[in-house]
């Protein structure tokens, strides 16, 4: 079944009783206004999409767009701190907008100033760096800075400054903060002044748990103390996870310090955000550094500098990003006009994570075993105690944890947009996952670091699944992810045994006569088809362009037919490389190996408007592109259906080209366009503008993995614009193995049955060889083909990549789905390759038909 949102599919009786059963108590949309309406209207553009990250960041609607972009064309917008008409134009409307904020959260000027900032992280720093804290001496305990555990890294990072003034830094766990009642009132001693701080959000970020407002007042009371320390205590109300989706009244809770970020509210602006600062605490705040706007007077000659009066004016340092300001009344316009305000965003998302967890939690496989195990500390009963997230990770039917990496890959097969890790909670998560301080030392020590998809180590999680619902989320969204997690984990196959493949079946694999398209696409070329095998010299190293078609046009059989071996004979079947990141593949008899690994594979790659690398992730009719390499004429012909085959030198004059950077795998690369006539032609293709770059010749990007073998110490590898190694090898019998699965599965029909030569193509490895016992690769440590010699670097982590038809470009989630069930939820297939050393001072050549031979892993010769 080809996927793009997730399908309406089976579901099992009792899960579909649920959905019908709860469905009526969903609200549905605001007013008059239907939710489909609104998504037809407003967010076009998740057609197909299911985006469940609202609380990493929301989506903005067309018409907060359209109107902020029409208002920036009809006026003119100065910098507010000169002194002619536009600049008058937008010091007023900054401070109509200051005062739209304190409207919205239900105070006033009177009660709180609004400093605007580069974002909440940023509001956070300037508490830290600004509180009037009080060093500990012989005198003094000093102040105190607390802070719940389960908050985000940037509360936890204002510790680091409060270290730095030798103030007393203070973990609280929630069970702690819950128990501290009244039990230290009597340490609220009204002649010490000494002040400190506590910060705790509104809402978690990691599971959506709401902590009471009530907090606010009882600690600055002294009713209610994170530890037992006399002296005077402020409140920092983390809110920005809280108010994307709710109301907040500080003229009932008036926090301290509440900071906020617009884009988790609006969508839009980025990068910016506002601490609210209660102006009797505004007195208190000290100031080290000052910038443009923040002086009334001083002198440059002498330290004499007088800040100005207002609070906003004194802590904005420099001109602020006064049209992203602007932006924000388009936010509160479109917010109200679309929804009705906060109250109803608040009922509506509500309704809908509380009836998705509901569901969720009914999820059971037959033998009774829970699908998930669900993450939080309420009971999902009111939007007092609960926000609109659900924090989780997938079981198996055993109650093992299918890592997070693994529900994310197949999450995005159905576009189903998630988030997955610790979400910068690092203290939530390890209380949640019974994660000690000393898992997580051994977790970094074993190469996991925050953001990374490693999601399984000894058997524990490192983290978890996190879907989170917006003002624009739907029912439909809600039983989409649903029908996945149903789908996916409980539909799965039933688990007998595959007999293991013999070196004969990978023998006799090969005399299949599959049609094997060189491309891996459409078959276009009758010479391609008919199963000929060209009388060609491999030896001759230039062939023409309509040879070098012919040799790649080599079936399998005809590739197992050049050796007079036996059939167990461990050989080298094919050898493809792909000239072009993410196109098709050129399949070739006996290919230059140069320094990079095959000569010119992955040396291209196709680049977007912005100059980033597109991926058959995003743009799966890449495959469709078919590059041909003529090492004769020195030119690279690309075709594709329906378009004129274009010509591409394979080197340009490096005089007359302009370097250009882009990254891939985040490693920077240095390249050069290949022209404006490609750029056309791959424009027209794809529908929109593209570029092809090719890597520079006098840039060599180093490999982070090397081989431990065979390279003198400090030794740099190339790579060409591959993802992580020169050569990537898969063994047939491992495909044969994941082809009889597929094909033994009840839910194919003979139909939808996968052929090698499909399977092949979506590995898309450089090296396939026949002779080995299925993942026999994975317990190499070396091997030697031909007078080569190579380091194996370990298994390939596949992507959603997979998925995809290489003839068609239509994505099928079976592959990935079955490879992960069958691996133990590890969706690992083939073996990375490096040269363990290579003299470039003669030629070589890799050739179908090579021996292999392979070294176990502290064992010897295969």
């Amino acid at each position: 079944m080809a996927c793009g949102a997730a399908e309406r599919g089976p579901e099992p009786p009792a899960f579909q009783r649920h959905l019908e059963a709860s469905t009526p108590r969903l609200a549905h949309g605001y007013g008059l206004r239907s939710m489909s309406a609104l998504r037809d209207q407003e967010f076009g553009r998740l057609a197909g999409t299911v985006y469940l990250d609202h609380a990493g960041a929301t989506l903005f609607p067309q018409s907060q767009l359209t109107n902020f972009t029409k208002d920036l064309m009809e006026n003119v917008y100065g910098n507010p701190h000169s002194q002619n008409i536009t600049s008058k134009l937008t010091h007023d409307t900054v401070e109509q907008v200051r005062y739209r904020i304190l409207t919205h959260f239900h105070t006033t000027p009177e009660d709180y100033s609004v400093i605007f900032t580069a974002g909440c992280t940023a509001a956070l720093r300037l508490v830290a760096e600004a509180f009037p804290w009080v060093a500990q001496s012989p005198e003094n305990s000093g102040s105190h800075f607390c802070y719940l555990t389960d908050n985000h890294t940037s509360v936890v990072g204002m510790r680091k400054v409060a270290a730095a003034m030798s103030v007393t830094s203070t973990p609280v766990k929630p069970e702690d903060m819950w128990s501290a009642e009244g039990k230290d009132a009597g340490a609220c001693d009204p002649d010490c002044q000494l002040p400190h701080l506590f910060c705790y959000p509104a809402q978690s970020n990691f599971s959506g748990t709401r902590y009471p407002l009530s907090w606010i007042e009882e600690v600055k009371s002294g009713w209610r103390s994170p530890v037992n320390a006399p002296g005077k205590w402020f409140v920092l109300l983390d809110a920005a996870s809280y108010v994307s989706t709710s109301p907040l009244d500080l003229s009932a809770h008036q926090a301290d310090f509440i900071p906020i970020s617009f884009y988790k509210i609006f969508g839009l602006p980025t990068g910016l955000g506002a601490l609210l600062v209660n102006k009797h605490v505004a007195p208190l705040l000290r100031k080290g550094y000052f910038g443009g706007g923040t002086a009334a007077a001083y002198l440059a000659g002498e330290d004499f500098y007088i800040p100005r009066s207002s609070v906003a004016e004194r802590f904005e340092d420099g001109t602020i990003s006064f049209l992203d300001v602007i932006a924000l009344k388009h936010g509160f316009d479109a917010l109200e006009r679309l929804t009705g305000g906060m109250v109803n965003i608040q009922q509506h998302t509500f309704a809908l994570v509380q009836y998705t967890h509901s569901a969720l939690s009914s999820l059971h496989y037959p033998n009774g075993a829970p699908v998930v195990r669900i993450y939080s500390d309420s009971e999902f009963s009111s939007p007092d105690v609960q926000g609109p997230i659900i924090n989780f990770n997938v079981l198996d039917d055993g109650g093992k944890i299918i890592g997070y990496s693994q529900v994310d890959k197949m999450a995005s097969l159905y576009n189903i947009h998630l988030r997955t890790g610790c979400f910068c909670n690092l203290g939530a998560c390890q209380r949640h996952l019974g994660l000690s301080e000393e898992m997580v030392k051994k977790h970094f020590q074993a190469g996991h670091v925050c953001g990374d998809d490693v999601d399984i180590i000894d058997g524990r999680p490192t983290g978890s699944v996190r879907i989170s619902f917006g003002y624009m989320s739907t029912l439909e969204d809600a039983q989409a992810f649903l029908r996945f997690i149903s789908a996916i984990y409980l539909h799965s196959p039933s688990g007998q045994p595959v007999p293991q493949a013999s070196i004969s079946d990978a023998g006799a694999l090969t005399s299949k006569s599959d049609c094997h398209s060189p491309q891996e696409g459409s078959c276009t070329d009758p010479s391609v088809c008919n199963g000929s095998y060209p009388d060609t010299n491999i030896m001759d190293l230039h062939p023409s362009l309509s040879k070098a078609s012919s040799i790649q046009q080599t079936p399998q059989d005809k590739a197992a037919g050049i050796l007079n071996g036996d059939p167990g004979s461990h050989i080298v079947t094919n050898i493809y490389l792909y000239p072009i990141k993410s196109c098709a593949a050129f399949e070739v008899t006996k290919w230059p190996v140069g320094s990079q690994g095959l000569l010119y594979d992955r040396s291209w790659m196709v680049v977007n408007h912005n100059g980033i690398c597109m991926s058959q992730k995003q743009e799966p009719r890449l495959c469709l592109i078919q590059p041909f390499i003529d090492l004769q004429q020195r030119i690279m012909v690309i075709k594709a259906e329906g378009m004129e085959p274009i010509q591409v030198p394979l080197e340009e004059d490096g005089e007359q080209t302009q370097i250009c950077q882009s990254r891939v795998c985040a490693d920077r690369v240095n390249t050069y366009d290949c022209g404006e006539n490609v750029s056309r032609w791959l424009s027209k293709f794809f529908g929109r503008l593209c570029h092809l770059i090719k890597q520079s010749p006098h840039f060599q990007r180093n490999a982070r993995k090397t081989p431990r073998k065979g390279q003198p110490p400090g030794t740099a590898v190339a790579l060409s614009l591959v993802n992580e190694a020169q050569y990537l090898l898969v063994n047939t019998s491992s495909i044969l193995e994941l082809q009889w699965r597929l094909n033994a599965s009840d839910e194919h029909g003979k139909e939808e049955s996968f052929s090698m030569k499909d399977l092949i193509s979506r590995f898309r490895a450089n090296i396939i060889t026949k002779g080995a016992r299925a993942f026999e690769e994975e317990k190499w440590d070396e091997i030697s083909i031909g007078s080569l010699h190579f380091q194996v670097l370990g298994p390939c982590h596949r992507c959603q990549m997979i998925c995809i038809d290489q003839q068609t470009g239509q994505r099928n989630q079976d592959v990935f789905q079955t490879l992960s069930e069958s691996r133990g939820r590890k969706v690992n297939f083939g073996v990375y390759l490096m040269h363990s050393s290579l003299d470039l001072s003669s030629p070589h050549f890799l050739s179908v038909g090579s021996e292999v031979l392979p070294v176990l892993k502290d064992c010897g010769v295969s």
